[in-house]
């Protein structure tokens, strides 16, 4: 059975979207597009796509059966809202939404609804390298973890699109999201530092350092440079009681020539996570075929948005922040572990919990 999908937002990621839903992958058809620059979802939409005037209107469309959602975040909470009331499975890119509260309502319409049907876009999760490094934390072999180090860094970010605030309340969410899951942890507070100014930033908080104290007593700390001209640059590393744990640099080709020893840096988002939006979107393909959905989910969208709120109130007072969570409802109940995977040389890598 084919997936027929409907996709809000024709933006750079909304078309890499459709690109990989309608070439890349199979089980899914976009049958239709809406956004507010009408224009633009007519010369985007696959052939034969409709395209709707509203996201409303999309949403409550019969012929769709899935949402994937790309606008921008103030929208989110409505249109999740609208897809929740509708029975029909959505895939919301981050951030899920813009505040605590927004995160709350669209909880509690879901947990009313019965069944999860909202898979937040933290694509890291989806990513080989990580997931082996969970798996690799999961198996005990390194003992607990004490501390995680995360450097997200940015070639460059859009002159005037991108304000002072959003390498808190945007950029940091991937680093909160892939802390808690990596850790199977929940934040508990968070500081914010904020070093020498880059004079590339102008005007732009950056860089920033952030540290996130986790429950089990893990810091997690996070470099976030979004101006540092060189590429796109993603590093993890985890220090645990018997050793460590770090992503490789991608791509890994090491290049030995007349100028020397070198390697590649992408230059953004695409050339570091390609195959883990695809990997994404083809498990949430599966889980939309059956009416559900199984990837991070309105929990893991709240969690990240709290820390995001914490953060911002932190860079201002100076001072540690702490992230007060409501209980958990049993609907997100499921494990943070990831799927199985091998390690370097092919082994199966299992978790302490298959393990006792």
């Amino acid at each position: 059975m084919t997936l027929k999908v409907g996709v809000i937002g024709t933006g750079m990621i909304g078309q890499d979207h459709i690109r990989r839903l309608t070439q890349v992958l199979s089980g899914a058809e976009v049958i239709a597009v809406s956004d507010i620059d009408g224009a633009r979802a007519a010369a985007v939409a696959p052939e034969g796509a409709a395209v709707f005037a509203t996201a409303g209107d999309l949403i409550r469309s019969e012929t769709v059966e899935a949402v994937v959602i790309c606008s921008w975040g103030p929208a989110h909470e409505e249109q999740l809202l609208d897809c929740i009331a509708a029975g029909k499975p959505v895939f919301c890119e981050k951030p899920l939404v813009t505040t605590a509260a927004a995160a709350l309502r669209v909880m509690e319409a879901e947990v009313a609804f019965g069944r999860r049907l909202v898979q937040v876009g933290f694509m890291r999760r989806f990513d080989a390298d990580y997931r082996r490094l969970k798996a690799t934390l999961d198996s005990g072999t390194l003992g607990a973890p004490l501390m995680f180090h995360s450097t997200h860094r940015n070639a460059a970010v859009p002159e005037g699109l991108y304000t002072s605030d959003m390498p808190l309340n945007d950029t940091l969410v991937h680093d909160a999201d892939i802390s808690r899951w990596l850790l199977n942890d929940e934040v508990r507070g968070v500081e914010v530092r904020v070093p020498r100014r880059s004079r590339r930033g102008t005007e732009l908080r950056d860089p920033v350092v952030v540290l996130l104290h986790m429950g089990s007593g893990v810091l997690v700390d996070v470099e976030i440079s979004v101006n540092i001209a060189y590429g796109y640059d993603i590093r993890g590393e985890v220090s645990c009681e018997e050793g460590t744990a770090s992503l490789p640099l991608r791509p890994a080709t090491v290049i030995r020539d007349i100028h020397g020893v070198r390697q590649l840096v992408p230059a953004d988002w695409r050339g570091r996570f390609i195959e883990a939006y695809d990997q994404e979107f083809r498990e949430w393909i599966g889980a939309a075929a059956r009416g559900t959905a199984t990837g991070p989910s309105t929990w893991d969208g709240y969690a990240a948005t709290l820390v995001a709120d914490a953060a911002l109130k932190a860079v201002e007072s100076g001072e540690l922040q702490p992230v007060r969570m409501r209980d958990r409802p049993s609907l997100y109940s499921t494990t943070l572990e990831a799927p199985p995977v091998t390690d370097v040389s092919g082994h199966a890598l299992r978790s302490r919990r298959q393990q006792s």
